[in-house]
């Protein structure tokens, strides 16, 4: 994954992460009791919800910062630092869960992705997840872009949000034949008095790396100043969140 988590700040101010997930659970079809793993379990509390609700369920993420908050939250449930890339599981699993990781997995890595979540699926087994689509957070994406540009600097666009018709054929390509697939708007109240900046300072890492401190505060500010108008409703920002939902089965071994 190409970003490095604040695991204490994601907890207190993007709780909204995984509770949105939540819905993507009633995606699952596969029975109780079956073998789900929680891929990018982050902080663990949407491993904890499937654990609840009756599956056998593992939680993997790529955080050492967030495995050991999620393992020290619910130490009944195993979790492993692993890479999305390279996990490889014992005994294959039933389903494989995800919610908002594969955004953060670089675009010329998502082939290597999908074979490897085929590879960890049994035949019949389940794909589940959400992540960033087309157009997500683009109001501030283009922003950003705007403000480095206007200080002769380059905004690398490190994120995968695609559309349905450019991510379907890479599951199918390994096996997985999508059952479901929806893109949609889903507007998304900040918790913090000052949201954007929050938000930009936990999700948009990498274009601000290495940069003086000074213009780095001058780029944020005017970013926020262009944005109020257009984020900032009834005391609350919002980022412009665009969704991916996939249900995938696999129907053939690889």
């Amino acid at each position: 994954m190409n970003i490095q988590w604040n695991s204490k700040n994601y907890k207190e101010q993007f709780s909204f992460v995984p509770q949105y997930g939540e819905a993507v659970i009633n995606l699952i079809t596969r029975e109780k009791g079956c073998r789900v793993v929680d891929l990018g379990c982050g902080n663990g509390t949407l491993t904890k919800k499937l654990s609840d609700a009756g599956y056998d369920v593992i939680g993997i993420d790529d955080s050492a910062e967030m495995i050991a908050l999620a393992s020290s939250e619910y130490p009944e449930i195993a979790f492993r630092k692993e890479n999305a890339l390279s996990f490889e599981l014992q005994e294959k699993a039933d389903v494989i869960f995800s919610n908002a990781v594969f955004h953060w997995i670089d675009r010329e890595k998502q082939e290597e992705l999908a074979r490897n979540l085929s590879r960890q699926l049994k035949l019949s087994g389940e794909l589940v997840c959400e992540f960033g689509g087309y157009g997500c957070a683009e109001a501030v994406h283009s922003t950003l872009e705007a403000c480095f540009r206007e200080r002769n600097i380059a905004y690398p666009r490190t994120f995968y949000f695609p559309t349905i018709g450019e991510h379907a054929p890479i599951l199918e390509k390994y096996g997985l034949q999508i059952e479901y697939a929806v893109l949609f708007d889903r507007p998304t109240p900040q918790q913090a008095d000052d949201g954007l900046i929050e938000w930009i300072n936990m999700f948009v890492k990498k274009p601000f790396e290495n940069m003086d401190w000074n213009v780095r505060n001058e780029i944020l500010n005017d970013t926020k100043s262009r944005l109020k108008e257009k984020l900032f409703i009834d005391g609350k920002w919002y980022i412009d969140y665009v969704r991916i939902r996939i249900r995938a089965r696999k129907v053939r071994e690889m």
